[in-house]
């Protein structure tokens, strides 16, 4: 069956009118939601930990900032913007305290909600609101008058006005825009895992890696290599956002399109999809969120060690020297607080 989709004449921002919104995290989507919130007229505040780094930047884009613990008591609707890995802690002693009867928990992602790392209190709304794109993009698209398509689920309901809330904070964030898909706390959290490891992340970047290895190993320039399995790929997967594998391939040489469709099956082949479902029903199970919140309780030593491996590649000393004769490419700073490049 075909999702529900809604629009800005769904959704109504008076949801929010003479709310507080408490925006607990300032990174990636925290800082795309809370601007995107204010610049559509609702009331919004930032909670972090004393030290944290994002202070000054959430201060200069002219948010008032506090205490987690104040942030959650002053609010009528908290936003939990932490890593997955970290809501628990913060859940426990900043935010549970502080609940209290007809205040609403919103996520961006159903993790914590699906695997049970907390448990809110059934005397409050809990729902989602998960654009489908990085806080960046979100952010972007909103400035342009533009936005992100999005989910909305509700996940416990006492108020009856849980959907509304979640649609009218779609519509402050520009997802209504683009058009907002109902769906579960259990769908969204497992299909988003999936498509991060098997296509978007973690399929990507492997077979972006292996191809360009499989080139220089076999005597071609790196640079060669890069912009054929890399920098081409921004460009093939732009027209397939615009109209899908099919208007891809409309735009593409016929050498192109026998090439896609002759190899792409030798490629990835039966034995992907196997590895697919294998990695599908770990997500299901709770393997996957068992290990990762194991991994991270023990200093992320594999993590980190697997991220420098990724970083020492051939592909990003290459990359690096030809964006830097790139000017239209926007530079990052990937050290410092996500919010400060928005």
């Amino acid at each position: 069956m075909a999702a529900k989709i809604h629009t800005d004449k769904d959704a109504d921002l008076k949801q929010l009118k003479g709310k507080t919104v408490a925006v607990i995290g300032f990174g990636s989507q925290g800082h795309a939601h809370a601007l995107n919130l204010k610049e559509s007229g609702v009331k919004v505040i930032i909670g972090l930990y004393p030290g944290s780094k994002s202070r000054a930047v959430a201060k200069k884009k002219g948010f008032a900032v506090f205490n987690t613990a104040a942030a959650v008591e002053k609010a009528d609707i908290i936003f939990v913007a932490v890593p997955d890995t970290k809501i628990a802690a913060v859940y426990e002693k900043d935010i549970a305290p502080h609940l209290s009867k007809g205040k609403t928990l919103l996520f961006s992602h159903g993790f914590a909600i699906h695997f049970k790392t907390i448990t809110p209190p059934k005397n409050i709304d809990v729902i989602m609101v998960a654009p489908k794109g990085p806080g960046h993009i979100v952010r972007r698209q909103f400035t342009e008058g533009k936005g992100v398509p999005s989910l909305i689920a509700v996940y416990q309901n006492p108020s009856k006005q849980a959907k509304k809330i979640a649609l009218a904070w779609a519509k402050g964030i520009g997802g209504t825009r683009a058009g907002v898909l109902e769906t579960t706390f259990k769908e969204e959290t497992e299909t988003d895992l999936f498509g991060e490891q098997a296509v978007l992340c973690g399929g990507a970047s492997a077979l972006v890696q292996a191809g360009f290895e499989t080139l220089v190993e076999a005597g071609y320039q790196p640079e060669m290599a890069y912009f054929e399995c890399l920098h081409e790929l921004k460009l093939i997967v732009d027209l397939m956002n615009e109209a899908g594998i099919a208007g891809m391939r409309f735009s593409i040489s016929d050498t192109a399109k026998w090439g896609d469709v002759l190899v792409g099956p030798k490629i990835i082949d039966a034995g992907t999809k196997k590895r697919m479902k294998s990695v599908l029903k770990e997500i299901q199970n709770g393997k996957f969120a068992r290990e990762w919140i194991a991994e991270d309780k023990k200093g992320r030593k594999k993590y980190h060690s697997l991220l420098q491996k990724g970083e020492k590649h051939g592909i990003e000393k290459t990359g690096t020297r030809l964006r830097s004769l790139m000017p239209w490419i926007q530079k990052r700073n990937l050290k410092g607080a996500q919010a400060s490049y928005a």
